[in-house]
């Protein structure tokens, strides 16, 4: 493993960056605040910015990791932070990385989250890793449709296999190797 950390990626329309704590604002505004967006997610909905500064914050310090894979998704022709992704939990022994992400439904369904992805699976893989996985609830589909359109593939359902604001859900797990990745 060659671990890079969180280093800015461009795509067409995105720059995937790091958080600063001045991003509270559009953070909780554009997603952390709306329990639409956190339904599904393993973190509750944020009662006020101040908690999500606290929460970037953390983030933040933990930059100086070469191990630490997190971004903010960045629209280029706004300069508006519209959501988040990174590497939730790597496997070191056989070279994986999960990744997690969310997006401010105003944002939802314009393939701003498949176009982050796919930039950091290609980051992800040019660190060294072999496999790198996701999963979601499967009463979150939408979810599952970002892990088709970057070449993962499906590998089943753990019944009860995670835990979310829903309580304990059943996830569907998707996952791509570097050999598959184009």
């Amino acid at each position: 493993m060659n671990h890079i950390g969180t280093r800015p990626i461009e795509t067409e329309r995105l720059i995937l960056r790091r958080y600063t704590v001045e991003d509270a604002r559009q953070m909780y505004d554009h997603w952390a605040s709306d329990d639409a967006v956190t339904k599904y997610l393993t973190w509750p909905t944020h009662a006020d910015v101040g908690v999500t500064a606290w929460v970037l914050g953390d983030w933040v310090k933990r930059y100086d990791q070469p191990d630490y894979y997190h971004w903010g998704l960045e629209l280029k022709a706004t300069g508006e932070l519209i959501g988040d992704i990174a590497v939730v939990h790597i496997i070191e022994p056989i070279l994986e990385a999960e990744l997690g992400w969310c997006m401010g439904k105003a944002w939802w369904g314009k393939g701003y989250m498949p176009e982050a992805a796919r930039a950091v699976l290609k980051v992800l893989f040019e660190a060294g890793f072999n496999r790198v996985c996701a999963a979601h609830d499967v009463d979150n589909p939408k979810s599952g449709r970002v892990m088709q359109k970057i070449g993962m593939t499906f590998e089943g359902v753990s019944r009860q296999g995670g835990r979310n604001n829903q309580g304990l859900v059943d996830l569907a797990r998707f996952a791509i190797l570097k050999s598959d990745f184009t």
